[in-house]
């Protein structure tokens, strides 16, 4: 027999069977004078001697000493003990050869051999007796019930009557006799359902129904066991034929055992787990009964029945109103590491007891955020659940937590366990700051963009929910003057009065804000970049200008277009009115002008001219490339002359590249007389450290003292606005003789220069085919020098050098008025 759930120990008297001799073995004799050792004969029953009709129950354990061969010699000699088996057979027992002790060494089982044959041998060291045993292996209780053809499943329509019959199960046990009998139970005792316990039927139970819409599916569990627990044997004194016996219980099973009335046989009547009681003492009565039926003698026994706990029981949880497999939470994310889970009321429980009832308890799902507590339970605790890891709970993340409280059993061979669900809801907290989706936003506008149009979208996210996920922009910095930003929207947009200008400002760069109601926030920067339009004509300096011409060198005119951007500040020149057209050429992108080629000399141009004049004047059109397109004119005045009268003087040709830019010839002279200074200043900060340091006399030589040099002359704003308003006389081209005092108080050198006397004209040289031209002078006067008559002009002199001193020397009087500083 076995129990599935709880196994149940006895004790209980016996009584003495009958027993029997086997005969005993025959002796061999080998010589008069020596005989044969032989086994004692110890009858049924009896664990030594030479092991006739012994038997074994198969659950002895491997190791065990179960038997003595036991031998004497009639001489007295020593004699030794053997045994031995078939080969095609286990070698099962091993014997101690001088004591004759039998050791069992291999697993008996008796429903794959229940006997053992052996040869057994009795030895004085000259005769050897041997003979031929069968050792006898009895049942135990070894094997388990088992269901044929499970699992099982059944249909049944959720009106059926109670009490009507279900499905029957049927389970074999392969051990004999009582041990072989199998009873039926449910393990659920809150069932609808009823088993017989003899016949295994399911029935519904009386008064129980079925509900389709509330349960589908039952799950029922039935425990096939063993019934049969003890069987008494009474043996009546009397031989041939003895009266009829009949066993009752006379008292101390309290409706839990009953007994078979003929075979003695006592079972048990409830599932085990119904006993109430650890030990159970019964009073078995015998009574003999006459032939004809009335009582004769009568004998009582008592046994004694001990409930062994069974691991019959996996740990089961517990709310506040029983049994429970599911708990549910609510909290706020992020609690404080190490909080408690107060609002969770567990219990867990395991009915068995000792080492039956002791299990471990741990989480089941997302590891280290929380930890249970205790982790190993004997019987029953208080689950506590501890916050390990804070960070991990996040409503952001997950908005439940769910996990399951595992309960296993530690040191039982079946390791029952149970689970339970724990569902925890997270509740939102304001633990998220707005983010941006970018860390910079680059936008670019039209600089004749309208007030109030937009620029860019920015967009931050709060991960919190309700009020908290609200996010208000604003913007900042020193770019944000003319910007406004929509709080809700992140739109940003130009003021209303914003008036924009790439040339004044081509990039604006500030800060964006995101916040939420509790004042966190993050920021992003806006690059703004306006877009240039062509919204400036290109400007020439001025309307009307004036260029000298050397044949053979251009002059450049330039126009500005102060757009920001390409192509609206690129100006492309052309010349849009020429009389005659075909004389000069112009680069559409540097703004160059020069002659055509085809024009080598001066001559060429009197011939192309009415008045053989050689002062042109063009207009000249600058063109952004812009679109749509602005331009404007300039009237340019050219002076042309040619290279080889320049270099007849090189102060004319000085003076020539100059005229048009009177201040450099001004540096020039500044920059020339800075250097005679600073030459004078170290020759004499030379020559004061050599005296200085020649400060003994040898008396050998004679002392000269030379008069002292004067003071060098000091470079002061006076002398340089009187050198500057003395500087058109330096032009003029007389011949003076050298003073010889260099005394500059002279009455002549304190009077206002004379103006130059007009030039001879040309002299006609006789006709050789050439064009004749005229040189072109411009006007000018300057004031009179009464006590020094006109000089004469130098032979190396030109008309072309008097007229430019004049004018020269006009334009040197306007700039030293308002250009003081640059002296």
């Amino acid at each position: 027999m076995s129990l599935n759930r709880r196994h149940l120990l006895l004790t209980t008297s016996s009584v003495p069977d009958g027993a029997w001799k086997a005969p005993g073995p025959t002796a061999v004799s080998a010589a008069q004078a020596n005989f044969a050792p032989h086994f004692f004969d110890n009858g049924v029953g009896s664990t030594n001697g030479n092991m006739a009709l012994f038997s074994l129950p198969e659950d002895t354990p491997v190791g065990s000493h179960v038997y003595t061969l036991n031998g004497t010699d009639p001489e007295g000699d020593p004699i030794s003990y053997h045994i031995s088996f078939d080969p095609s057979t286990r070698s099962v027992f091993s014997v101690d050869p001088n004591f004759g002790n039998i050791t069992l060494v291999e697993e008996l089982d008796r429903e794959r051999e229940d006997e053992i044959e052996a040869i057994i041998s009795i030895s004085d060291g000259l005769n050897l007796v041997a003979e031929k045993v069968v050792i006898l292996v009895t049942d135990a209780n070894d094997e388990a019930p088992r269901f044929i053809q499970e699992p099982y499943v059944a249909l049944v329509p959720e009106d059926i009557p109670a009490g009507s019959s279900i499905f029957k199960v049927h389970a074999v046990d392969r051990d004999t006799g009582s041990g072989g009998s199998v009873t039926y139970f449910l393990q659920n005792l809150h069932s609808p359902f009823a088993v017989d316990r003899h016949s295994g039927v399911l029935r519904l139970q009386a008064g129980a129904t079925l509900d389709y819409e509330r349960s589908r599916t039952h799950y029922v569990t039935v425990v096939a066991k063993g019934s049969e627990v003890l069987k008494v044997v009474a043996m009546d004194g009397d031989r041939g034929k003895p009266n009829r016996i009949l066993y009752s219980l006379a008292n101390g099973s309290d409706g839990a055992f009953e007994i078979n009335e003929t075979s003695g046989a006592i079972s048990i009547t409830q599932s085990p787990a119904q006993l109430q009681r650890e030990v159970y003492e019964l009073h078995v009565q015998v009574t003999e009964m006459s032939p004809v039926g009335s009582p004769v003698a009568q004998a009582t026994v008592p046994v004694t029945i001990r409930i062994v706990d069974l691991n019959n029981h996996p740990p089961t949880f517990y709310g506040e109103s029983g049994p429970q497999n599911r708990f549910e939470l609510s909290m706020n994310e992020h609690p404080p590491q190490g909080e408690i889970l107060r609002g969770l009321k567990i219990t867990v429980n395991d009915s068995d007891q000792g080492a039956n009832a002791k299990f471990n308890l741990q989480l089941v799902g997302p590891r280290g955020i929380f930890r249970v507590v205790p982790q190993t339970v004997l019987n029953e605790a208080q689950v506590t659940i501890i916050v390990e890891n804070s960070a991990a709970i996040d409503f952001e993340k997950s908005k439940v937590l769910t996990f399951k409280l595992l309960a296993v059993e530690v040191n039982t061979p079946e390791k029952f366990s149970s689970t339970a669900d724990v569902v925890i809801q997270l509740l939102d907290t304001n633990d998220n700051v707005p983010k941006f989706d970018s860390l910079y936003y680059v936008a670019r506008i039209p600089e004749n963009a309208p007030g109030g149009s937009s620029v860019v979208a920015v967009t931050a996210v709060d991960p919190d929910t309700g009020p908290w996920g609200e996010v208000k922009y604003s913007i900042y910095g020193t770019g944000a003057d003319l910007f406004l930003i929509h709080p809700s929207t992140g739109l940003i947009y130009t003021q209303p009065w914003a008036s924009l200008d790439a040339e004044a400002t081509a990039r604006y760069n500030f800060y964006v804000k995101a916040e939420d109601m509790e004042g966190k926030y993050s920021v992003a920067e806006v690059f703004i970049t306006l877009l240039d339009v062509n919204d400036h004509p290109p400007q020439f300096g001025k309307s009307v200008q004036k260029k000298t011409m050397v044949l053979g060198t251009p002059v450049k005119i330039e126009a500005i277009d102060e757009d920001a951007e390409e192509p609206n500040n690129l100006v492309d020149y052309s010349i849009t009115h020429a009389e005659p057209a075909n004389v000069f050429d112009i680069n559409a992108h540097t703004g160059e002008i020069w002659l055509k080629n085809s024009i080598r000399s001066l001559d060429a141009l009197h011939n192309i001219t009415p008045g053989r004049d050689c002062i042109w004047s063009l207009e000249v059109q600058a063109k952004d490339r812009g679109s749509p397109s602005f331009s404007t004119t300039a009237l340019l005045k050219i002076d042309i002359t040619d290279a080889e009268t320049l270099s007849r003087s090189p102060m004319a040709a000085f003076l020539i590249q100059t005229k048009d830019n009177p201040m450099k010839a001004v540096g020039v002279l500044a920059g020339t007389m800075a250097t005679v200074v600073a030459i004078t200043v170290l020759i004499s900060t030379a020559t004061f450290w050599r005296n200085k340091k020649s400060n003994k006399v040898l008396p050998v030589r004679r002392v000269v003292r030379k008069r002292p040099s004067p003071a060098p002359r000091t470079i002061r704003i006076e002398w340089l606005k009187s050198k500057s308003a003395k500087a058109p006389t330096k032009f003029m081209l007389k011949e003076k003789p050298p003073n010889e005092n260099c005394n500059n108080n002279s009455p002549e050198s304190s009077l206002p220069p004379r103006a130059p006397a007009l030039p001879p004209p040309p002299s006609v040289a006789p006709s050789t085919g050439a064009a004749h031209w005229t040189v072109p002078t411009v006007s000018g006067s300057l004031t009179p020098q009464p006590t020094q008559p006109p000089p004469k002009p130098k032979t190396m002199g030109s008309p072309i050098q008097s007229t430019l001193i004049s004018e020269l020397k006009q334009k040197f009087e306007k700039k030293r008025v308002h250009n003081k500083a640059y002296f």
